[in-house]
């Protein structure tokens, strides 16, 4: 497979594993609503923030979108990697100015990216995707970075999305960017027939506005119909919601369209031919030139059915129709070239905001889309990009059609941005607003949900020295345990580990027929050898049994080989040991 090679690439290829961890620091003052809702802002440096994030989080994300910057050159960057070399330390230590088309620009972006996306690539779930917003500047380069990282096997698409009707420029109008889509197993995905499906735009709506006049007509289905017609009627030009306006009709099993079943015109004169008596009149109905769609057979079950699943004109002389229900149709797969106006998302951040507080933000409703297509309930989101929140605002508005949430994680490395405007929009959306710009002022209803607010700890978790910092606490000293030991996440209910301490054990769970223990910090009695700390004869008996192998980590072992051989222990000292 070709690969795409950059000045400063050998230094960043392995960066990720030089990055320390560091500590989740809750900040409950700018949290909202739930803490234990699942979902969290982090501030800090998304490289950092990935690290601190990864023992928890690892293998657990099944959607992961960024929109990161597009190197046009006009942009500063505050992602300094501190790579010791001299190529990286010449161009990552400093602002990118107006430099024109130059290469050392690219390479320079290239090395931003690389251990970003490798570190993203871990949280993936096997069944999971990525997609990764960008523009002309960088979208070729992205492609190879992504094809080298993920695999050019699971390459899904490279989406075009038409955001204007008119550009300047003074050779080509360029109107559009891409969202580069790629998949963590695509083979496991055709493997279990998964399909990737959108909800139709305004469909939500207009099932919503259905069955609010089914409640207040039951089952009077003429006045259903005039009410959605002048529903429909009512609804603005260009509103998504008035493409449906044909689905006006309705029975028992919900709102459908009459379409026709008539067989295809291609020119066979074998298609079925069979009378279909009027229900009223009992006589055969007029029947299509090239006959019916489906088989005699077929219709009978359709006409069995309760209600029937065939529309009757007034009488006999009128064509059947086949009923198509909206809610049997309601999704379709993503147009690999869709337009979306960009000022729409544009005015949805200044009404929360205010004018000009942040250029250029994505579409939450197509970032719901993406999301969406791709997600269960209960599902994690993860943007490390986070900027003015869309990501978060698109999984709280697909929210609303769930009973079982997705959660979402998103990291913004300025301070300023992350509290002033990643977090007051997502609050926000939560609480509902009222807009700030705008002629007419409506009310946004809240969207409801919560989410901590979080910074990374100023020191990493080891010391200089590399010692265990000593705030540490047991629950945040077992998730890097844990990790170290399977590379997996260890599952835990709520975003961080708080209230955890009084329902530790030191046998963290097993992996793969191997139980993990961790002795640390007084875990059995204090932080004394008798304790807890080390792995003496005496501790080893109160730990909770487990019948086959077992890998301990403590400060010191006291157990002899032949005993270590006997109970299958494999003994890893803490610290040196979570060298990870």
């Amino acid at each position: 497979m070709p690969t795409l090679n950059w000045i400063g690439k050998d230094a960043v290829v392995k960066h990720h594993k030089d990055v320390p961890f560091r500590l989740l620091e809750p900040a409950p003052e700018l949290s909202c609503g739930d803490a234990a809702s699942g979902n969290l802002i982090v501030q800090g440096d998304n490289l950092h923030a990935l690290k601190a994030l990864l023992p928890r989080y690892a293998g657990q994300v099944k959607c992961i979108y960024i929109d990161p910057p597009y190197n046009t050159g006009n942009e500063g960057w505050a992602y300094n990697d501190n790579v010791n070399s001299p190529e990286i330390r010449k161009w990552l230590g400093a602002v990118v100015g107006k430099e024109g088309e130059t290469l050392d620009r690219h390479d320079r972006w290239l090395c931003m990216m690389y251990p970003r996306l490798v570190l993203l690539r871990q949280f993936l779930r096997d069944d999971g995707a990525i997609f990764v917003s960008i523009d002309d500047n960088e979208v070729g380069n992205l492609q190879a970075l992504m094809r080298e990282i993920f695999g050019p096997a699971n390459e899904v698409a490279c989406i075009v999305w038409e955001k204007g009707k008119k550009g300047d420029s003074k050779l080509v109008s360029v109107t559009h960017e891409y969202i580069i889509a790629f998949a963590r197993n695509k083979a496991l995905l055709k493997e279990r027939g998964v399909r990737w499906r959108r909800r139709k735009p305004g469909i939500d709506d207009v099932l919503a506005q259905y069955d609010a006049l089914r409640k207040e007509f039951g089952d009077e289905h003429l006045k259903v119909r005039k009410a959605m017609m002048a529903w429909y009627r009512a609804l603005p030009k260009g509103d998504p919601r008035k493409s449906h306006k044909h689905y006006n009709q309705s029975d028992k099993r919900g709102l459908y369209f009459p379409d026709n079943f008539h067989g295809p015109d291609d020119g066979r004169e074998n298609r079925p031919r069979y009378p279909i008596l009027h229900p009223v009149t009992g006589q055969p109905c007029a029947m299509p030139s090239t006959g019916w769609r489906w088989g005699e057979e077929t219709t009978k079950q359709a006409l069995a059915e309760a209600p029937p699943r065939i529309h009757f004109g007034k009488d006999h002389t009128t064509i059947p129709n086949r009923k198509s229900y909206l809610f049997e149709i309601d999704e379709e797969p993503m147009l690999s070239v869709f337009y979306t106006d960009g000022r729409a998302a544009t005015l949805e951040v200044e009404s929360i905001l205010g004018a000009g507080e942040f250029q250029f933000p994505k579409d939450s409703n197509v970032i719901a889309d993406l999301v969406g297509m791709v997600t269960e309930p209960g599902d994690l989101v993860l943007d490390s990009f986070g900027g003015s929140g869309t990501t978060a605002h698109a999984v709280l508005k697909h929210n609303r059609n769930l009973k079982t949430p997705l959660k979402f994680i998103l990291v913004e490395l300025d301070a300023g941005v992350a509290r002033e405007k990643t977090r007051k929009r997502v609050h926000a959306a939560i609480e509902g607003y009222t807009p700030v710009t705008g002629k007419k002022r409506i009310p946004v209803p809240a969207l409801g949900g919560g989410f901590q607010f979080c910074t990374l700890s100023a020191e990493p978790l080891f010391t200089p020295q590399g010692q265990i910092r000593e705030d540490v606490r047991f629950a945040q000293l077992a998730e890097f345990v844990w990790f170290a030991e399977t590379g997996a996440a260890r599952p835990h209910p709520s975003p961080l580990p708080e209230g955890e301490e009084e329902k530790r054990s030191p046998l963290l769970g097993v992996h793969e027929g191997r139980a993990i223990y961790l002795l640390y910090n007084g875990i059995l009695k204090d932080k004394s050898v008798a304790g807890g700390n080390v792995l003496t004869g005496p501790v080893f008996d109160v730990l909770p049994a487990f019948d086959g192998p077992k890998t301990i980590y403590a400060a010191a072992c006291r157990l002899g080989a032949p005993r270590l051989l006997r109970e299958q222990i494999v003994f890893k000292q803490t610290p040196y040991a979570l060298a990870v």
